[in-house]
């Protein structure tokens, strides 16, 4: 059961942190979304771990995963903007 809440909590989160940072080079598609969020939310569960906010093996929750979501989407708006022009 946790998988299934890992993807329904990752979807939700891509879907925010698009809406919040919207752009012409981002990745679409409901699977491409899900894997936004779910990957957002490893970022910030290991960056909240380095920092010491969050205890070994603990998640970073919704919030943690929409901010690691829109980092990634930072990142992937500077990749492909680079390599369109």
């Amino acid at each position: 059961m946790g998988i299934i809440w890992t993807i329904i909590i990752g979807f939700v989160a891509g879907i925010i942190a698009k809406f919040i940072m919207p752009g012409s080079h981002e990745p679409s598609g409901f699977i491409m979304t899900t894997i936004l969020g779910i990957v957002g939310a490893f970022v910030a569960s290991y960056l909240g771990q380095a920092l010491g906010w969050y205890a070994p093996g603990e998640g970073a929750g919704l919030i943690g995963a929409v901010v690691g979501a829109i980092i990634l989407l930072f990142v992937w708006g500077m990749v492909a903007g680079r390599r369109r022009t």
